[in-house]
């Protein structure tokens, strides 16, 4: 009764969790806010500097009045969930996602709004503060045409004013109305002969005017009268603003990317699921039941925190599936290697579980470790990937760990699994009888024949070999660096049939803006990018905008980083490779021993090499989403590492004393033979995901996905042949230095930091 109770308690809460999805699971995902490049929009970074000739210095209320004033404005536009927030001592960030007319919006935020009633001699005869606060209206005249209706503090002064104008001669008895209109640079003069004047109007005036209020009229459309109004309601900005790094993105364009990269999640995941089930059997279909829940418990914590999905988000999302699934791996493995040993299903459980516990624990630490960095030094859709890297740890911790044994548990404990073996996909032929006394030592595997200790000095020529190799490629070629570290603008357009380098270069120089460094990809070569050194204004930008629009029917994505933005991302993104690197090497030296944290960052710097070397040779080009890709690769890798490092020590504390290095070599080769099929399963998930990633997802991360790719294969292979092989040179000139190492294993007795006992 007791054993058919726990497998109906596993059915009670499988069907729960199902019910729980199932009817919770659409309302969550229609409540996350997305990204800009998930449905259109833009991205502003202004630099706040004092109005000219004014002594305001800019302090923390300064710039709390101007996000104010710019909350204001975006509130007339009607954008649902703006984001502005200040940075550091004088810069504000704006994202606007899911706006229609990007441009108007654009000059609606930037504009000063200092309204101004001038003279044709340009003299000032009114401004903003003759106006009743929050007076502006959008309304129509008699004739039913659009106008901005605006009420006087002072009507006895309007009415003054506009009996002298209206003494003048004809053409020069105007009252001009400007908008941010600048000394020295403006001129009624100029501007009159202009088929679009800088002025918003300059009607005549015949007579003196005795009235409470003005009326603007103009060639307005409805919705122009009514940002109009709603701009001067919201007031003069008390600073100006400078753009100094932009990014736009198109609907459309977010729209397929969204489709897109959602659909190579679904396939991604699918596949894992996949491969889970076949090489795992019934612990798969835990693992699938754990996974689903922890795609959900994602979407719940990010939508409870506010936070906004971007395309690094999805493929955080993803990722974070492969961090999941290797928990599972790193238990499933180990079971299956207590049950070889010929102890029954519970005995195997409760061992393996237990054992596994402090690989994955150090695992996820590392990675969170360079997702916590990344979250630091990031900025916008950088942070967003490290802020749901963080929760895809967190969240993969509690289901692939906890949740995963839990369900397991129910099964294991309930006897129903005993003499089973088959249904943790393993043959009988590979269990030993328990009288036999076989430790997991002595198991073998399928890559017993390998001697990888002794061919260590092979493996180190091999990759000093490649370094040189990468080191030449990266004289001849250097890096393809992005507008994100060079500055400068970055221009892609997108069409409904393939394009040529030829015929974009022609479209750019027909339109003002030529190019020499166009570049054609996408699926169907259908998107050509285009980059410039100079950061464009955002006339410009609008200018380029309309003609790639008339040209393809698309609106296209442009982004502009200043000089001064790209040198602080440089900086940042060595700041954040330096402290990760720093963090991790700390972390395994006390948890571990400081061989094996030496040994653990010179695989990390020998894999974000090649992953630099590689995009240099294929001229890739590197932007900040590269970093995070790299960052993402130095979690995967020390990943690896750990479990490897794991292992060594726990087979050490199986021996009584080390003599000769030959008891070090068998040591490695031993651990690396158990831990190898984990490793090359985990990649093997993580690399299906990419894949899909890749084939699937946006072109907008396709190069994220190459570096993750390349990363995965190189952080493979240096915690293999690498990193445990340096900890060997290390450990072997401590054993030739200091003479037999004692590891008579008392744990209450070892060190924190080493795997070495107190003397």
């Amino acid at each position: 009764m007791k054993a058919r109770g726990r497998i109906i308690a596993f059915f009670l809460l499988v069907i729960v969790l199902i019910g729980m999805i199932g009817t919770t699971s659409m309302p969550i995902a229609k409540d996350i806010k997305l990204g800009l490049d998930l449905q259109g929009g833009f991205e502003v970074l202004y630099e706040v500097t004092p109005l000219e000739g004014s002594d305001t210095e800019i302090t923390n209320d300064v710039l709390a009045d101007t996000t104010d004033a710019l909350m204001n404005r975006i509130n007339v536009l009607g954008v649902s969930e703006p984001v502005i927030q200040i940075e550091g001592e004088d810069r504000i960030r704006v994202q606007l996602a899911g706006v229609e007319n990007q441009s108007e919006a654009r000059e609606l935020l930037s504009t000063e709004a200092n309204l101004t009633f001038r003279d044709a001699d340009d003299n000032l005869l009114m401004d903003g503060s003759d106006l009743e606060e929050g007076g502006a209206t959008g309304t129509f005249d008699e004739s039913g045409r659009p106008i901005v209706s605006l009420e006087l503090k002072d009507p006895g002064k309007f009415a003054e004013i506009t009996g002298e104008i209206s003494q003048r001669p004809f053409g020069e008895n105007v009252l001009v109305i400007w908008m941010d209109f600048e000394e020295g640079v403006d001129s009624y003069e100029e501007e009159r002969l202009k088929e679009d004047p800088k002025f918003v109007s300059a009607p005549s005036v015949d007579q003196r005017i005795n009235s409470p209020s003005v009326q603007i009229t103009g060639a307005f459309t409805v919705e122009e009268t009514q940002n109009f109004a709603g701009i001067l309601n919201a007031g003069s900005l008390p600073v100006e603003l400078e753009e100094i790094y932009s990014t736009s993105v198109g609907a459309q364009f977010g729209e397929e990317a969204l489709d897109k990269t959602t659909f190579a999640a679904a396939v991604g995941i699918g596949l894992v699921l996949l491969f889970m089930l076949v090489f795992y059997r019934f612990p798969g279909i835990i693992a699938f039941i754990t996974l689903s829940v922890y795609v959900f418990l994602i979407l719940v914590i990010f939508v409870w925190i506010g936070g906004v999905l971007t395309l690094p988000g999805i493929a955080a999302i993803m990722l974070g599936v492969g961090m999941a699934v290797d928990a599972n791996i790193i238990t499933y493995e180990r079971i299956r290697e207590e049950m070889r040993t010929g102890k029954s299903v519970k005995d195997s459980f409760r061992i393996g579980a237990r054992s596994s516990f402090s690989a994955i624990i150090d695992a996820n630490v590392t990675t969170l470790l360079a997702a916590a960095v990344l979250f630091y030094f990031g900025t916008s859709s950088v942070k967003g990937f490290a802020t749901l890297l963080i929760i895809s740890i967190l969240s993969s911790f509690l289901t692939a760990v906890w949740g995963s044994r839990l369900l397991l548990g129910l099964w294991v404990h309930s006897g129903f699994l005993d003499n089973k073996s088959g249904w943790f996909g393993l043959k009988r032929d590979k269990i030993h009888n328990l009288s036999e006394e076989k430790d997991i030592t002595d198991l073998t595997t399928p890559f017993d024949r390998y001697d990888f200790a002794g061919n260590r000095n092979k493996f180190f020529a091999a990759s000093l070999a490649l370094i040189a190799a990468g080191g030449i490629v990266l004289g001849l070629f250097q890096l393809n660096l992005g507008i994100d570290f060079s500055g400068g603008t970055r221009v892609e357009v997108t069409s409904d049939s393939a394009l040529t380098q030829a015929e974009v270069e022609e479209f750019l120089e027909e339109t003002g803006y030529p190019s020499d460094d166009v570049v054609i990809s996408g699926d169907e070569s259908n998107i050509g990018v285009a980059r410039y050194g100079d950061d464009f204004s955002q006339d410009q930008i609008e200018e380029l905008k309309q003609a790639a629009i008339d040209e393809y029917g698309q609106e296209p994505n442009v982004s502009t980083v200043s000089n001064q933005v790209s040198i602080e991302l440089i900086q940042n993104a060595l700041y954040a490779l330096a402290i990760a690197a720093v963090g991790i090497i700390i972390y395994v030296a006390f948890r571990f021993e400081w061989r094996m944290g030496v040994a653990s960052i010179v695989a990390l710097i020998h894999d974000t090499f090649f992953i630099v070397a590689v995009f240099s040779l294929l001229r890739l080009e590197v932007d900040i989403t590269f970093i995070a890709a790299v960052l993402t690769i130095v979690g995967y890798s020390i990943n690896d590492t750990i479990v490897t490092f794991d292992r060594i020590r726990e087979n050490m504390k199986r021996m009584k004393k080390i003599e000769a290095v030959e008891q070090l070599e068998n040591v490695v080769n031993v651990s690396l033979r158990q831990t190898l099929v984990r490793s090359v399963n985990t990649v093997m998930t993580v690399v299906l995901v990419v894949i899909a990633l890749l084939i699937f997802g946006a072109p907008s991360i396709t190069n994220f996905s190459i570096a993750l790719l390349i990363g995965l294969v190189a952080g493979t292979y240096s915690s293999i042949f690498i990193a445990a092989q340096l900890w060997l040179v290390l450990k072997k000139k401590e054993l030739n230095k200091k003479g037999p190492i004692d590891i008579e294993k008392k744990e209450e007795k070892t060190k924190w930091g080493s795997d070495e006992p107190v003397v």
